[in-house]
């Protein structure tokens, strides 16, 4: 029998035991090992069933346990002081409490997953896990952020692995009264909405759920509610599900719903609105135009609008591919804004906001990240290299301009450290180095030797391993319901033993069967005599990818056979759970992209975090921060002449690197049967990555370059009724009327010798045809650099030209104004410049912002 309905009964703890309830209805829990362990203590053994969720756990207990505890004043104290330290920690001043000058009272950070805890399954991947952590970070800093999302009642999937090695995915559905969630509502009890005009007068309406991340408010958004028809309960069933129509009024809903839920909870608070909207990814973008659409009741045109709402707005890019951004039919985009889900703004302004109407673009589509783009004055990729990327991938929209000038910026991700880092190398940070803080603790000290290291290290292993075999022998039970479990799973991984680990979403570009390019040479490496080598693999495809779930057959049934079993393992259904002990318990993480395709990477970061090795392609965050002795470096064969030979010679790297240089560090031991050379390593990365891979880093490097910056500018904007918003965009629209006569006309120079030599002067007249503009509408510059043989500059550098009247005309809109200035030539080789001319505003971010330019011809 099967019951048609589900629910939680939450437990009613005894008066004494109170702060428990408190305790577990804040997710701090997740990344705090201390209140870890005081709820472990109530029953360890159903602590690890429940998935180390407290909420589960005290659902499960028997209440003789919890009165036992209640009368336990050694256990009450220990409650009540871990209560206390919570409030502390809540209310407590933190660094950016400290910060001196202008800063937002409120930033909103919109995301499509958050990946927080296991116990609250809202996330896919890297992108919803780097939220998560976000979230944690900003809390940690005192950040005032609130985080908005979707509450997915079935959240992504669960994997289970057919006998065939066949991804089958499942859908069960989560009770959110069994989750540390609470519903928002007013003061008199009832219940916050918001509702989404839709085509056909229908309305989608959506309760707001609420997650206490620490200090950080997390609103999601749920329509599976009584006042929504059958279909529209739907649209917040799965994470990245169903067709092109439903993830587009799942966007909308994070978008319009999002901002509209910020809106009434900020009310509710007696707050102020948020003063920066942080969109993390495409997927939100539609909070821009229900700002903009706010912004018209106000009283604003939609230019006007636009410019408040663009200098409030930081967009993060996180694909590095075309592929991988949302698109939708121009048409179904029209037919849901044809209605009045956002009074005051028209169809065609808003959908020249995601045209691609650039060479190669596509008309017939809407592009998300293009509107991101262009309601986000700042911009960031999340590596170095991705930013590098995304400046290439995204130049369409500033025609003219070269790659360097694109306006997106680089901020790399980071990881949580007291979320991913073990709490085997915490205690042995606290006796040995007097800190829980492992990313800012003394590493290189004697107080931790070497012997101490490595003892950690294998503890972390162990435990790994043993649970490897409670997740295989679980998944040998689901496809062999009643057997008796086959004595061999007991012996998958040896707890000494080299162990590389893999896990990671499955796209084709990730190349998860790189390892298998030469099978035979692969189970050389296993089962080496001397060297040996284990493997395991984790990860999802995407229900709808055919080839990802090929590509994860191959390898369950490459690990299939009997000599190799216990060598390599592929662990269904990765989750946060899963890796907790997965990155401490690998010595090795590796990754294998196709290289510049992996935007960041963060499971790498996770693993060096607990001192593991990277043994990786320069891609994502690893070219910045390889040193040769925290990991290693797999050579890429981008010259190689197809896909396959490309693979060939990168398989071939890297089973050379194994076998000739990890597995040989690894087990060259000493005396004690330590490897000094590897814990060298460790140190190294313990000591140089871990403050650096830490996201508070990232997130301070948010706060100062892109959210304090953001919010002067909005507050600039707003000012006096949107004063500064009105003449800006009157501005923009006389600069965009007059910029087709804007042109340089002439450039003269003079002052070196015969033959330039450094230390000469180059003095140059650029003569400009402004076509009415004035000279303070615009910066005239000389560009210059290296000149290579295709007349492209490199090492480029900038100067602004002055302004000089030519004659007494020089006012006349059909007469060009003079602009002059010096160059010393201060470098040898061949040289080059050219002169170009871009408006001028000091409300602009970047001279390349709207996308206008002139060069001399």
């Amino acid at each position: 029998m099967k019951a048609i309905r589900k629910f939680t009964v939450r437990t009613v703890l005894p008066e004494s035991l109170a702060a428990l309830d408190e305790l577990a209805g804040n997710l701090r829990w997740s990344w705090h090992e201390p209140t870890r362990q005081l709820f472990e203590h109530i029953a360890p053994k159903l602590w690890r069933e429940s998935g180390t969720d407290p909420v589960a756990l005290l659902g499960a207990v028997d209440t003789a346990r919890l009165e036992a505890l209640a009368q336990d004043n050694d256990y009450v104290a220990w409650a009540n002081a871990t209560r206390d330290e919570l409030r502390e920690y809540l209310e407590k001043p933190r660094w950016y409490q400290g910060l001196e000058g202008d800063k937002p009272a409120s930033i909103a950070y919109f995301s499509p997953e958050f990946g927080i805890a296991a116990a609250l399954p809202q996330y896919s991947g890297g992108l919803g896990i780097l939220a998560g952590d976000h979230l944690k970070s900003a809390s940690d800093l005192g950040v005032p952020l609130v985080g908005v999302g979707l509450f997915y009642r079935a959240g992504y999937f669960s994997q289970a692995i057919s006998p065939d090695g066949w991804q089958l995915e499942s859908y069960p559905l989560l009770d959110p009264d069994g989750l540390p969630l609470s519903v928002l509502r007013r003061a008199d009890g009832s219940p916050v909405q918001v509702s989404l005009a839709l085509p056909d007068d229908r309305t989608l309406h959506a309760r707001v759920w609420q997650a206490m991340v620490g200090r950080i408010r997390l609103l999601m958004l749920d329509t599976d509610i009584p006042e929504n028809t059958d279909d529209l309960r739907l649209v917040t069933d799965r994470l990245y599900g169903g067709g092109g129509e439903h993830r587009l009024l799942q966007e909308l809903l994070l978008g319009i719903g999002g901002a509209r839920a910020v809106k009434k909870w900020s009310s509710l608070n007696g707050q102020a609105d948020p003063e920066v909207f942080h969109t993390n990814e495409g997927h939100a973008g539609f909070l821009g135009l229900e700002r903009i659409s706010s912004l018209i009741g106000e009283g604003l045109s939609f230019s006007e609008a636009l410019q408040v709402a663009r200098a409030g707005t930081v967009f993060t890019t996180h694909t590095p591919v075309a592929a991988g951004i949302d698109r939708f039919e121009r048409s179904l985009v029209r037919r849901y804004f044809e209605t009045d889900l956002l009074p005051g703004v028209a169809v065609d302004d808003l959908l020249a906001l995601g045209a691609e109407n650039f060479q190669d673009g596509n008309p017939d589509v809407f592009n998300m990240a293009l509107m991101g783009l262009r309601l986000g004055q700042r911009a960031n990729g999340v590596s170095k290299l991705h930013g590098e990327v995304s400046r290439v991938m995204f130049k369409g929209l500033w025609p003219g301009f070269d790659a360097d000038d694109v306006p997106i910026a680089s901020i790399t991700n980071g990881v949580h450290a007291p979320t991913w880092t073990d709490p085997a190398l915490l205690a042995l940070a606290q006796s040995r180095l007097g800190t829980s803080d492992t990313s800012d603790a003394d590493w290189a000290s004697p107080a931790v030797s070497d012997t101490d290291l490595w003892q950690v290290r294998g503890q972390m292993r162990l435990q790994f391993v043993e649970d490897a075999r409670r997740r295989i022998a679980a998944a040998w039970e689901g496809q062999n319901p009643g057997g008796i479990v086959p004595s061999w799973i007991g012996r998958v991984f040896d707890p000494n033993v080299l162990t590389i680990g893999f896990a990671r979403r499955v796209p084709t570009y990730k190349r998860l069967t790189l390892m298998l390019h030469d099978p035979e040479r692969l189970r050389a490496l296993l089962l080496h005599s001397e060297h040996p080598i284990q493997i395991v693999i984790a990860g999802k495809s995407h229900p709808a990818d055919e080839e990802g779930k090929r590509l994860i057959q191959r390898i369950v049934q490459f690990a299939a056979d009997p000599a190799l079993r216990t060598k390599i393992a592929f662990l269904p259904d990765y989750n946060i759970g899963m890796a907790q002990l997965m990155y401490p318990g690998t010595d090795v993480w590796l990754n294998n992209p196709l290289r510049p395709l992996e935007a960041c990477g963060t499971s790498g970061m996770k693993a060096a975090l607990n001192g593991a090795l990277n043994l990786s392609i320069l891609d994502g965050w690893w070219p910045e921060y390889y040193d040769g002795n925290n990991g290693w470096a797999i050579p890429t064969a981008d010259a190689a002449g197809d896909a396959a030979e490309r693979d060939r010679l990168e398989a071939d790297a890297l089973y050379e690197l194994i076998e000739h240089q990890v597995a040989p560090k690894f087990y060259d031991r000493n005396a004690d049967g330590v490897p000094e050379r590897w814990v060298s390593s460790i140190r190294q990365t313990l000591a140089k990555l871990s403050p650096e891979l830490n996201a508070g880093r990232m997130v301070r490097q948010y706060v100062q370059e892109l959210y304090r910056p953001a919010g002067t500018a909005a507050a600039r904007l707003s000012e006096n009724n949107y004063r500064a918003a009105r003449e800006l965009a009157a501005w923009k629209g006389r600069i965009v009327s007059a910029w087709p006569g804007v042109a340089v006309t002439h450039v003269e120079s003079g002052g070196v010798a015969p033959v330039p030599q450094v230390g000469d002067a180059l003095h140059l007249r650029a003569h400009v045809q402004l076509n009415g503009l004035a000279p303070e509408d615009v910066t005239v510059e000389v560009v210059y650099g290296k000149s290579l043989t295709n007349d492209d500059l490199s090492d480029v550098n900038t100067l602004p030209l002055n302004t000089e009247p030519l004659g007494t005309g020089a006012t006349d809109a059909s007469t060009p104004t003079l602009f002059t200035g010096t160059i010393e030539l201060d470098r040898g080789g061949a040289f080059g410049y050219t002169v170009r001319v871009v408006p001028h505003n000091a409300l602009l971010v970047s001279p390349a912002e709207m996308g206008l330019i002139a060069v001399a011809g």
